[in-house]
């Protein structure tokens, strides 16, 4: 038997006996990880998706969840995604917006034999959960659901109006899960006081606050966009190339972007945030972060300078795809390369094209970007949503500092960007820095005790948000 063919017994194997394991205990992390086993893939080819995996997982939620689905609206849009209204006793409060996606990313070929568990098998070992979803973004969906269904056994009822949309494409863009559920609920007239998506998590190890948790409430996201850049040109036998290619052409035009990166800078959320950390660090941290009028340049500098940071400071700029030719022997007459920016909060699609046909200078370099949705805004780092969530964390980890932060990748907010006036982004997950580079990656995981304490922490929040008070702010 080849090896190849071994390792995929093995995984059979699992598969199965975590799938018997699962029905014997249900419990919320045995439902975690029998969510994971659903391969709910989204591959940037629509051809390559099996969408009967979204099917059986939204009928396992079904199963799962009985209570949440016997009293809740439940709709289905574009068949995978699910829209649920929990409908408050009192119709003058505007309702709170709860939102995950189902889908996840894929294994990156060859590196199945990486992972401590098959990324699909749902095990659950040394007080883990392993499997692709377990951070991003099974645990967001199943820990709100979780948190309902407890509420709902003991009888509660909201005053306001909860309402849960679950995408099914969000890592393919949402087009067709999440903005769909928007287009649907504006056309219903629907306006919500606030919401939470993906994003912040509690990292136990931040080295600016090394006693205590730091829950990262995002109160904003940078910006995707995507720039197509085609140059084109005389092609023919490479006996008797021209004196400049379409491939030397494009290749210096990305050379050039590449070596003029956007300055840095300290956007309002991200001031927010070390504002926020201040007098929780040492010196000359404390003094630093105290005067950031003073040393903000000093500051996004020393940031910029660090991979784990930069993305905080700067609109990042990745050379992701090129494209040219056809044969060894043959000069393409066209070559196209694909740069995908993340915008700080301030930067505008419109500004990006300016500055990159400034960068590129060449008329024989054409610069396209694709249709993107809206760029979502800052959210009140005062509002009722962002004291609600603090609330929460709380509750559950009274040592934890929740601070304002910026979401350096992108979710499905900026399809409610019309719909909601505060948009946070949060899940009560306790991490540390050396487990959040499994998200899209190899070995991705959750501890259980993290995962029953994030169901705490949705429970606490939906509470708050259910309550429809105007809560004082916490200190």
């Amino acid at each position: 038997m080849s090896v190849s063919r071994a390792y995929a017994v093995v995984v059979s194997s699992i598969v199965f006996l975590s799938s018997l394991y699962a029905l014997a205990d249900e419990s919320p992390e045995q439902r975690l990880a029998a969510a994971i086993r659903y391969e709910t893939i989204s591959y940037q080819g629509p051809a390559r998706i099996d969408y009967g995996q979204f099917q059986k997982f939204n009928r396992f939620l079904e199963r799962s969840f009985p209570r949440v689905f016997d009293t809740l609206l439940v709709e289905a849009v574009n068949e995978h995604s699910l829209l649920m209204t929990w409908q408050g006793t009192d119709s003058s409060l505007p309702p709170v917006l709860f939102t995950a996606h189902s889908d996840v990313v894929p294994i990156e070929p060859g590196t199945e034999p990486d992972w401590p568990h098959p990324p699909f098998a749902g095990v659950i070992s040394q007080e883990n959960i392993y499997g692709r979803g377990t951070l991003d973004d099974k645990q967001g969906l199943m820990g709100w659901l979780e948190a309902a269904e407890g509420l709902l056994a003991e009888h509660f009822s909201p005053r306001r109006t909860l309402v849960f949309a679950f995408g099914h494409d969000e890592e393919v863009g949402g087009r067709e899960g999440a903005r769909e559920m928007a287009e649907l609920m504006a056309g219903r007239g629907m306006q919500f006081a606030w919401m939470i998506d993906e994003g912040g998590l509690i990292v136990a190890d931040n080295p600016l606050v090394a006693d205590r948790p730091v829950a990262l409430v995002n109160i904003a996201e940078k910006a995707y966009v995507t720039l197509t850049l085609t140059a084109t040109g005389e092609g023919g036998h490479s006996s008797s190339p021209p004196a400049i290619s379409t491939i030397g052409r494009l290749a210096a035009a990305l050379a050039r972007i590449e070596a003029n990166p956007f300055p840095a800078r300290l956007s309002e959320p991200v001031v927010a945030m070390l504002e926020a950390v201040a007098p929780y660090t040492q010196q000359p941290e404390r003094f630093i972060f105290s005067n950031l009028w003073l040393t903000g340049p000093l500051v996004a500098s020393q940031m910029s300078g660090e991979r784990l940071t930069s993305a905080f400071v700067r609109s990042t700029t990745a050379l992701t795809m090129f494209n040219a030719g056809v044969k060894e022997n043959v000069v393409p007459q066209r070559a196209e390369a694909k740069i995908n920016f993340r915008l700080l909060p301030g930067d505008t699609v419109e500004s990006l094209i300016e500055r990159i046909e400034g960068i590129v200078d060449d008329p024989e370099v054409t610069i396209e970007s694709g249709n993107w949705d809206g760029l979502p805004g800052i959210a009140n780092k005062d509002g009722e949503g962002f004291v609600v969530i603090a609330k929460a964390v709380a509750a559950v980890y009274p040592q934890a500092l929740v601070v304002p932060s910026l979401l350096t990748a992108t979710t499905d907010t900026r399809h409610y960007i019309e719909l909601a006036r505060d948009q946070y982004r949060f899940h009560g997950v306790l991490v540390d820095s050396a487990q959040t580079p499994s998200i899209h990656g190899t070995g991705e995981y959750i501890s259980v005790a993290s995962y029953l304490r994030s169901i705490d922490i949705a429970r606490e929040i939906l509470l708050g948000a259910a309550a429809g008070d105007a809560p004082v702010a916490v200190q």
